[in-house]
């Protein structure tokens, strides 16, 4: 079950990838949350960019009938959030990403660098 959890983000990864994403992360948050085991994280420089991002992430994975449960900031594009349960998304404009500095938040999760 856990290895299809890490392919389910890597998934994710990928079509955020296949879009131009940049600085791509996977964090490892079990035992730091109780309603998630990954965040991907991931930048854009456009809002445009960023729902263009989501669309992807979204497409490719209904191809496997993988449903996100919630969605959102999806109208501003400055930072959308895509909860598939195991995995959430997190597609920021780049300054968003930023400011918010989940990376630094979430510290003691082990973060591996997305390359495809």
């Amino acid at each position: 079950m856990e290895k299809k959890i890490f392919e389910l983000a890597e998934k994710v990864c990928k079509a955020a990838s296949d879009k131009k994403a940049e600085r791509i992360v996977i964090m490892d948050m079990r035992g730091l949350m109780f309603s998630t085991d990954y965040f991907v994280i991931c930048s854009a420089a456009t809002a445009t960019q960023v729902r263009a991002i989501a669309d992807n992430i979204e497409e490719e994975l209904d191809k496997e009938n993988i449903r996100f449960s919630h969605k959102e900031g999806y109208h501003e594009g400055e930072w959308i959030l895509m909860d598939y349960g195991d995995v959430v998304a997190h597609i920021f404009k780049t300054e968003n990403r930023d400011y918010y500095a989940l990376e630094k938040l979430w510290g003691d999760a082990k973060i591996e660098n997305y390359a495809d």
